[in-house]
């Protein structure tokens, strides 16, 4: 992650230097995740701070991010964030779209201001953002499938979480994990199912979907929500094979108990510091297992 966000940050910077006549010694980053609660943005807000660190040390700067992002998801309030940041003169925004439909207009906007806008892990790809740093979302929901499918031999019921259903990225997950279960006949998808994007939400969702379906043998998880918080699995260990995409810390005392067989995480080592036009070309994700990581 610290990785990615100097390269982030870099770009942002390249581009917001480029806009402006004079050189500057200051600048201040906006950064808007799409909830407090959600350990993968206080991860990427914590890189972004220390990458701002080295960076400033580098090139002889003050860089300060300006940390804005709503209690719980709410692209309205993301929208206000930017227009605010614009307002208060901003030099650059790097954002994490919980609805790109709603966030297009105000991106637009700080792009005619010569605010440049960065997307993260949830893209809006009808704005003018000049750039989005993400994997290959369609190519991760097809992984999370294909990995589940394999532990269960290609037979059994399965389901999956998706957290926002408007956020594009997950609209991808979602139609990657769909478009892989088509190859399996002899799994049962019931369906992708929908929760506000906070573990607890999550949790609630599972539980609500097993008390209806006790039949499940195998659950996707698109996103980690559920396993950012403890005792969020209540099955056996082992009794039912769980893939979640993401590998944070919180997650992984859910492989070590083995209620979760394979974590997929995005290969935040493939972004170059010095060459970021190669981020990450093949979308590839990464593997994590209580026997380790592979691609």
């Amino acid at each position: 992650m610290r990785t990615r966000l100097l390269s982030c940050l870099a770009l942002v910077l390249a581009c917001t230097c480029a806009s402006r006549a004079a050189e500057k010694k200051s600048y201040t980053l906006g950064m808007i995740g799409k909830s407090q609660g959600n350990q993968f943005f206080e991860a990427a807000r914590s890189g972004a701070n220390a990458a701002a660190r080295e960076l400033g040390a580098k090139y002889g700067l003050t860089i300060k991010i300006d940390w804005r992002t709503p209690n719980e998801e709410d692209a309205q309030k993301q929208a206000e964030y930017i227009e605010q940041m614009v307002l208060g003169g901003l030099d650059g925004i790097i954002i994490s779209s919980s609805d790109a439909n709603k966030l297009n207009d105000a991106i637009d906007r700080a792009d005619a201001r010569g605010v440049p806008v960065l997307t993260f892990s949830g893209d809006a790809p009808g704005s003018k953002r000049f750039l989005a740093i993400g994997v290959d979302d369609f190519k991760c929901g097809e992984q999370t499938f294909l990995e589940l499918a394999g532990l269960l031999k290609g037979k059994g019921i399965v389901a999956a979480i998706d957290g926002n259903p408007n956020a594009a990225n997950l609209q991808q997950r979602a139609a990657g994990f769909r478009k892989a279960a088509k190859s399996y006949p002899d799994i049962k998808v019931l369906d992708i199912y929908y929760h506000k994007e906070t573990p607890l939400d999550a949790v609630a969702r599972i539980e609500q979907v097993m008390q209806a379906h006790p039949e499940i043998t195998g659950w996707g998880f698109l996103g980690g929500w559920p396993l950012f918080t403890d005792k969020a699995l209540n099955w056996p260990p082992g009794s039912i094979k769980c893939v979640s995409v993401d590998a944070l810390p919180p997650e992984l005392a859910y492989v070590r108990s083995k209620h979760v067989q394979l974590l997929l995480s995005q290969d935040v080592y493939g972004y170059g510091y010095n060459d970021p036009d190669k981020k990450n070309p093949d979308g590839k994700v990464w593997k994590s297992t209580n026997r380790g990581a592979t691609p």
